[in-house]
């Protein structure tokens, strides 16, 4: 009797042949409830990661409104005032024989009283985290230092303790 041996398959990815830079920019976006307690704006990706919203700078645009714009677009939410620059991101990815250079510009918004978040129809969910859950939640370790940073903003600003 022959064992039968399981061929391993294996998938070799193409060579890179090219290494692309792309700028975006994004925000966190922060409520104070009526308790005094601080809740951060994220959203679920098709993958089930947790993140901020954020997107490809356009032609002509400033990264500040590229920001505001990803939010209205992503989220749904339109009454931000922005707060401040927060830092940039840099990270990469293979598209399949590209290597992309990300660079993201994150900036710090307060939401309006009566903002309500709404998804975009390829989201899984978008909704208010009180500011530990979302750290917690948020897939991206530098995107989770911007909200601690974020936070650390709040305060100075006298919002929050």
């Amino acid at each position: 009797m022959k064992e039968s041996r399981e061929k391993k398959r294996t998938y070799k990815k193409p060579s890179i042949n090219e290494v692309a830079r792309e700028a975006t920019a994004g925000g966190v976006v922060y409520r104070i409830t009526k308790s005094g307690e601080l809740q951060v704006c994220l959203f679920q990706d098709v993958r089930d990661r947790w993140t901020i919203p954020k997107g490809h700078v356009e032609p002509g645009e400033t990264a500040q409104e590229t920001a505001i714009r990803e939010i209205g677009e992503e989220v749904g939410l339109h009454d931000i005032t922005p707060v401040c620059w927060l830092g940039k991101v840099n990270f990469r990815y293979r598209r399949e024989s590209t290597l992309v250079m990300m660079n993201m510009q994150t900036y710090l918004f307060k939401a309006g009283k009566n903002d309500k978040p709404k998804k975009e129809k390829w989201m899984r969910d978008v909704k208010w985290f009180d500011f530990d859950e979302a750290i917690e939640l948020v897939e991206y370790e530098d995107i989770g230092k911007l909200i601690l940073l974020a936070r650390n903003r709040i305060r100075q600003r006298g919002e929050i303790r």
